[in-house]
């Protein structure tokens, strides 16, 4: 979508993750439709973070398990048509061939079509499994006025970590570009000013819409590629000199506070995805729910509402360090 006199964004969500190491909430279900924070899907923070950005021209790319994934986009996130806004759900169609997404570059080769149709100036490529609150029209500025063929968004991590992102090392003459992307490595450099982090890729990107096309495309054709856009298409675009960084911390939200600003968590195990509920309920979250000037939006569903009520034992029933939902009830029990 293009804001009154500004370029044309068209969004794309990579939503086909599979979460096994989410298991077993995965098992009936894609990563991104796994429910979060009582009312949410997983999903939601990034569709409530490109809609809050005024990008509302958004397609979904959907393979492993999409029924409920399907089920609650269509539901839920309905945009003004006569505005020419959407969210889309677009399964894996085999488009180019026998055969479904092979990674993350590929999927946006197999729906070219999408790009073709629409003509953007830029694309937003987003995963869809983070928890997380973003500006994005903030980032796309910023590669607007940079140039670069592609944008990467990046937040500080420990070095410890490391292993589980691309870490991205920036050019000594021009922290705004990128030296090297490497993915996932077993020896990263420290930061120069912080010897106990990495700078790591939030998987988030902005692309100039042709140069995106013909990445992905030329991927296509090697044979040798894994067809991953962490692992493939932006170490492409770093050996060309075409890819700069977006620091993720510069990001203004509105109704953001100290505790939550530049808060952001990958939670793809049940470690990860327990410890990210648990920030969510202390008395000043680490990550706010609450933040009405940047909502993050869902179903609301027809449930009747939490109830805390007297057990066979006389017990009152209690909720410490909870979140009670819509439809949740709590008997005491002995």
């Amino acid at each position: 979508m293009a804001a009154r006199g500004g370029p044309k964004v068209l969004a794309v969500v990579l939503a086909g993750g599979e979460g096994k190491r989410l298991m077993p909430l995965t098992t009936d279900r894609a990563k991104p439709a796994v429910p979060f924070g009582g009312i949410y899907r997983l999903i939601d923070f990034a569709l409530s973070n490109l809609a809050n950005s005024g990008y509302l021209q958004m397609v979904v790319l959907t393979q492993y398990k999409s029924h409920s994934l399907d089920r609650h986009v269509t539901k839920t996130w309905r945009m003004s048509t006569m505005l020419g806004n959407y969210v889309a759900p677009v399964p894996a169609q085999q488009r180019v061939g026998k055969h479904w997404f092979a990674g993350s570059a590929d999927a946006i080769f197999q729906s070219l079509n999408l790009i073709h149709d629409e003509k953007p100036d830029y694309v937003v490529v987003v995963g869809a499994d983070h928890v997380y609150r973003m500006d994005f029209s903030d980032m796309v500025a910023q590669h607007v006025e940079s140039g670069a063929s592609v944008t990467v968004a990046a937040i500080r991590q420990p070095i410890g970590l490391a292993d589980q992102f691309g870490v991205i090392e920036v050019s000594g003459d021009d922290p705004s570009r990128i030296a090297q992307f490497r993915e996932k490595p077993s020896d990263p450099q420290p930061l120069p000013d912080s010897p106990g982090e990495v700078l790591a890729s939030m998987g988030n990107y902005v692309f100039t819409a042709a140069d995106l096309v013909d990445a992905v495309t030329r991927d296509a054709d090697d044979e040798d590629s894994k067809h991953d856009m962490g692992g493939d298409i932006v170490p492409w675009f770093v050996e060309q000199g075409r890819a700069a960084v977006f620091d993720f911390s510069t990001s203004t939200i509105p109704g953001a506070t100290d505790r939550d600003r530049g808060y952001w968590r990958d939670v793809g195990t049940l470690d990860s995805y327990y410890d990210a509920h648990m920030d969510l309920v202390s008395i000043h979250p680490v990550f706010n729910l609450y933040n009405y000037a940047w909502p993050i939006m869902t179903e609301a569903g027809h449930f009747p509402p939490a109830k805390f009520v007297v057990g066979a034992s006389q017990r009152d029933g209690v909720a410490v360090n909870s979140i009670v939902s819509p439809g949740a009830s709590s008997p005491a029990r002995p």
